[in-house]
Formats: structure tokens, sequence, C-alpha cells
């Protein structure tokens, strides 16, 4: 063998060999935090945690079921607000914009996605909480579905532009309108990229706590209605993390545990999807 060869195969090694520690390291943090999660957490995960309220200071026990089901609202707002209007930007930007505008477009739509979530929590204080002159549910789902749009929109653009261009084709060759097209051909198509795109963002804002400090605030009660203040999962968890309280530590490592099981749960579906779906490679 020659030396050049040599040389060839002890690089081979040791890259593959710093790439595969790499890639384990990546996995061991994922891990580490899991087991951390579980090890402080789940000694504080019980029946009462889901169906109770928070008790008094000074008291122990207790659950977290007015945050839970207040971080499930302020989802199910968020789609409300920010699918829909991610969906269409998508359509558009994939189907009908010219290259000026489409380029102005998605070049606002990323800066938007990386605009802090602190900063939209002070956009939606100042437009929503403000002239309402209190905190509410309708504020911190308005919030979060603002930084939903602009991940709806590049996935669904992506989704989309995926389709092979020969099935558009002979849609139209049969008579159908453009937007006949879209909707009977080409969003079938890309539907489980669509959907996959759409539970990633949802688990992304899932986790948000900036701009509900600023929208939603809390609250250790029930909250019926949209028009009021709404406890929520990582509110929770950041005012009972920084409390002097032992047990709401626990209760803390128990919510932080709960959320990142509901994210995880989301993303594996997400990636389910994708790997049962049909790959389409662009024409």
């Amino acid at each position: 063998m020659s030396l050049l060869m040599r040389w060839r195969k002890f690089v081979n090694v040791v890259m593959l060999s710093a790439t595969g520690v790499c890639a384990l390291f990546t996995v061991s943090v994922l891990f580490f935090i899991l087991g951390y999660l579980l090890w402080y957490g789940g000694k504080s995960l019980n029946w009462a945690f889901f169906t109770k309220l928070p008790v008094p200071v000074g008291e122990t026990g207790g659950g977290m079921a007015n945050a839970i089901v207040g971080s499930a609202k302020l989802l199910l707002l968020a789609s409300l607000v920010g699918i829909p209007i991610g969906l269409l930007g998508g359509i558009y930007l994939a189907e009908f914009g010219g290259r000026a505008f489409s380029f102005v477009v998605r070049y606002t739509t990323d800066l938007l996605n990386g605009v802090p979530s602190i900063v939209m929590g002070i956009f939606a204080y100042t437009i929503i909480v403000i002239p309402m002159k209190h905190f509410s549910t309708l504020a911190g789902g308005i919030a979060l579905g603002i930084m939903t749009i602009p991940i709806a929109v590049r996935t669904t653009e992506e989704s989309l532009r995926a389709v092979p261009r020969v099935l558009r084709e002979g849609a139209l060759a049969l008579g159908a309108s453009k937007w006949k097209t879209v909707a009977t051909v080409v969003m079938p198509a890309a539907m489980r990229g669509i959907v996959t795109g759409v539970m990633l963002t949802l688990a992304r804002v899932a986790g948000e706590t900036a701009p509900l400090l600023f929208t939603a605030f809390g609250n250790n009660f029930w909250s019926p209605g949209w028009n009021q203040p709404i406890a929520s999962l990582p509110v929770m968890i950041y005012t009972y993390a920084i409390a002097p309280y032992d047990d709401w530590h626990r209760q803390a490592w128990a919510a932080g545990l709960v959320l990142l099981a509901l994210v995880l749960v989301a993303n594996i579906g997400a990636r389910a999807m994708v790997s049962r779906g049909i790959s389409f490679r662009r024409a």
C-alpha cells in the first residue's frame, strides 16, 4: 500500500471517528436533559398534578391543571391566528408570486422568524394589552400566532415546490383552473409536509415564555373564556423555578417534564408522518 493510500485511510478513519463522536455527543445532550427531568420531575408527577389547581404558599401538593388547559387554549388560538395566514402566504409564494414581490415577502418572513420572542411580547403588549387595559388569553394567543406565521409560510412553500411540475401540467391540460389545480392536486400531494411543518411550528411556540409574560400573564385559577389572564406551563415553570419554596421547585421540574414530553411527541409525530409519506422531487 502506497504512502498516499495510507494517508487517505488515516484521514478517513479520523474524520469518521470525529463525526461519530460529535453525533454521540449531540444525542447524549438530549438524553441527559431527559434523564435529569425524569429524575427530578418524575417524583412529583401524579394524578393530582394533572387534575388539581395550584395551592397557596406554605401548603404542599396541588397541581397545574389550569396551566395545562391554558397552554392548550393558547396553542389552539395561535393555530387559528397563524396557520391560515402562513398557509395562504406559502401557497401564494409557491404558486402565484412573481419575482420581486415574492423576494420581499420571503426576506420579510425570514426577518420575522429571527425576531426575539420577547420583542414579539412587547409588540403584542403594545397593540393588544394596552388598548384592552388588561392581560388576556386572546393577547397571548395572538402573540404566539404571529410567531407561527413565518415558519408556516416557509414550510408550506417548500412543501408545495417539492410537488412535481407534471402533476400541475396534467391538471391544467384537463381544463382545471389554476386555483382548482392547487386545491385538488398540489395541496393533497404536499399535505404531509405541510402538516409536519405546522406540528413543528406549534412545538416551537409551545415553550415560549417571554411573549406570555407580556400578554397572558398568569392565573392561579381557572380562566373561562378568552378575555382573562390565563396560566400556561412555560410561565408556571418560570414562576415556580425562581420561587424560594422547595415544593414549587419540584412542581417546576414536573411541569418541565410534561412540556418536554409534549414537544417530543409532536416532533416524533411529525417525523413519523414524513417517513410514511411520499417523497416528491422537483420536476
